[in-house]
């Protein structure tokens, strides 16, 4: 099946600790159904110095559920995501104004 959120789009929270957050997907995991979104669920997580590396207390963003996140139409606001044949290549486009996402 064809992914409605895809990595580089830019998308919004619905839900959580970091609700209404707006970020750029860095990573998409299909399989658990979750994405990586820059900006958004930061843990702190404590790693061991490398040799390459300085140890100590690091912010990473964490996964977060795909039903969470909403693409953010060009108007700034939430939109769902539809799929559309122009010409002979499917398509997604935003169902609030009913642009074309990726050309």
């Amino acid at each position: 099946m064809a992914a409605k959120l895809r990595k580089g789009d830019k998308v919004i929270v619905l839900s959580g600790k970091d609700k209404g957050k707006t970020g750029t997907i860095s990573s998409v995991d299909p399989k658990s159904n979750k994405a990586i979104v820059g900006g958004v669920k930061i843990a702190i997580r404590a790693t061991r110095q490398t040799q390459t590396s300085q140890g100590g207390r690091i912010p990473k963003a964490m996964p977060i559920d795909l039903s969470n996140l909403a693409l953010v139409d060009a108007n700034g606001k939430a939109t769902r995501v539809g799929f559309k044949i122009e010409g002979d290549k499917k398509v997604r486009f935003a169902k609030t104004t009913g642009d074309v996402i990726d050309a």
